[in-house]
């Protein structure tokens, strides 16, 4: 239906001949025209014929015809809608202010005490050991060895023996450097807080330290923060930091409890916390991936790992890296290795007893790139590192709670567990269902899919080495810190409603 009536104009009618006499009229004149006694048919016909011998002349030589600029345009339109995904990644905005749309982010000058002082003391971080090798390398660790013949030689300078607790490092060393970056506070979208809270308080989750000790630097830090106009001004909502722990290490309810009690404390209610895992119900809680051993340096990088992980054959259907809880009565970790020990040669266990996998091993990558899927029980929290070795190598984790990681990591997995992931229930398995049954229900196709989306999502899951990233990728610390742009673009909205 038209958006307005025509009836003022009656409608066309089409062209008819009334009668034999018109028909021929019409021929009669027709035929005077294009007479060849007629000088202007002569005429006509010589134009016409002039204008053929051109055009065929024309063609034999070769003319370069400078394109317009819209003709150019048009181009790119169709090469981005035939090549999306690699276009996407690797254009460019042609200024700064079009890269910083989302918004322009502030970094505190917190005193050195609460970061650089941390570091500069690593021999004291542990009761047990030095921690200086693994917080090297910007907090990548040492280069990895033991991967020759297990991953491409090109690749080797990419990985390194990276700790999981180093999240708050790598943050810290990607937003100082940037393109967003703003040194003005009055230009600023977000706010972040360099404070090495999970480092700062490692040391004293050990040796019965007393709960003044474990929430010292927490204390001092908010003390400095509420004294600062932008935090005063909001209360903290445009604020984030990163806390290098899961979030249960800073919920500590009781003095005699595990933990710091950092995030119960009231100044530090309204800001943003990126952690490695996160309480589901707690709006403030963004849940990042763990850091893995695999560094990119470039697009190519990764492009290649792509490559390499999708083509590589896998002789076992599925893996466990990991080691029984002996203290806990009907341990899952137990039944699984059971189950992977009984599988006729299906599964491959890695003993990870004591601290054997804390920072990745060469066994485990290969034990991971020779698998079609691998299973991740819990840790000692709902999460645990080995998620995000595992998809890395381009296994297909299996799930046996829905907080490993469907509750968890909103910024970085597919949003259809099923499109990248397997879930068995847990309870199902203590009562006899057969692991490898499930597993080997799928067919080849299905696994294909799921590895392939894996492997799509590879990028979100690691952290790239350059600290200004990488040109034409986006890697964990981007798709987060778009996420918290995102969140506090939302919390401009009217009808969101904040507390004081």
């Amino acid at each position: 239906m038209l958006p307005y009536p025509l009836h003022s104009s009656p409608e066309p009618q089409p062209f008819r001949f009334s009668d034999t006499k018109t028909k021929t009229s019409l021929t009669a004149i027709l035929q005077s025209i294009f007479s060849l006694q007629n000088p202007r048919a002569c005429i006509l016909f010589t134009v016409l014929f002039i204008q053929i011998l051109l055009l065929f002349r024309l063609r034999s030589f070769p003319i370069s015809i400078p394109t317009p600029h819209h003709n150019l345009n048009h181009l790119a339109v169709v090469e981005t809608a035939a090549t999306s995904n690699i276009t996407e990644l690797n254009s460019a905005p042609t200024n700064d202010d079009d890269q910083c749309v989302s918004g322009r982010v502030f970094v505190y000058d917190l005193p050195k005490f609460f970061n650089q002082e941390i570091l500069d003391n690593c021999d004291n971080l542990n009761p047990w050991s030095s921690r200086c090798d693994a917080l090297s390398n910007d907090g990548f660790g040492e280069s990895a060895t033991g991967l020759d013949g297990i991953i491409p030689e090109n690749l080797l300078p990419a990985w390194y023996w990276t700790d999981q607790f180093v999240s708050e490092i790598i943050f810290h060393n990607r937003i100082l450097n940037h393109k967003c970056r703003t040194m003005e506070p009055e230009s600023a979208t977000a706010f972040y807080i360099p404070f090495y809270a999970g480092l700062a308080v490692g040391k004293y989750l050990w040796m019965n330290s007393t709960a003044k000790y474990r929430d010292r630097h927490c204390e001092m830090m908010l003390r400095w923060l509420g004294d600062q106009p932008h935090y005063k001004k909001s209360n903290g909502w445009d604020h984030f930091i990163t806390m290098g722990r899961i979030t249960w290490d800073f919920r500590r309810s009781k003095d005699e409890d595990w933990g710091s009690s950092c995030i119960y404390k009231p100044g530090i209610r309204n800001i943003t916390r990126l952690l490695i895992e996160r309480n589901p119900w707690d709006y403030f809680d963004i849940g990042i991936p763990y850091p893995t051993g695999f560094h990119p340096n470039s697009y190519s990088d990764i492009t290649r790992w792509q490559s390499f992980v999708r083509e590589r054959r896998r002789n076992a259907l599925f893996c466990f890296a990991g080691a029984p809880r002996r203290a806990f009565q009907n341990d899952f970790r137990a039944i699984l290795l059971s189950q992977c020990r009984d599988s006729d040669g299906s599964c491959r266990a890695v003993d990870c007893a004591g601290s054997k996998c804390s920072n990745g091993t060469s066994a485990i990558t290969k034990t991971f790139l020779d698998s079609d899927f691998c299973l991740q029980p819990r840790g000692d929290s709902f999460t645990r590192r080995s998620i995000f070795d595992c998809m890395v190598a381009g296994s297909i984790p299996v799930f046996f709670w829905r907080r490993t990681a469907y509750l968890q990591y909103e910024f970085f997995l597919p949003d259809k567990p099923d499109s990248y992931s397997v879930y068995i229930d847990r309870n199902a398995v203590k009562n006899g269902t057969s692991v490898k049954s499930v597993l080997e229900s799928y067919t080849k196709e299905e696994v294909r899919k799921m590895r392939e989306k894996v492997i799509e999502y590879i990028p979100r899951m690691i952290y790239a080495k350059d600290n200004k990233g990488i040109d034409g990728m986006k890697d964990a610390f981007d798709f987060a810190l778009e996420g918290v742009f995102a969140r506090f673009k939302n919390q401009l909205q009217p009808g969101f409603h904040k507390w004081k």
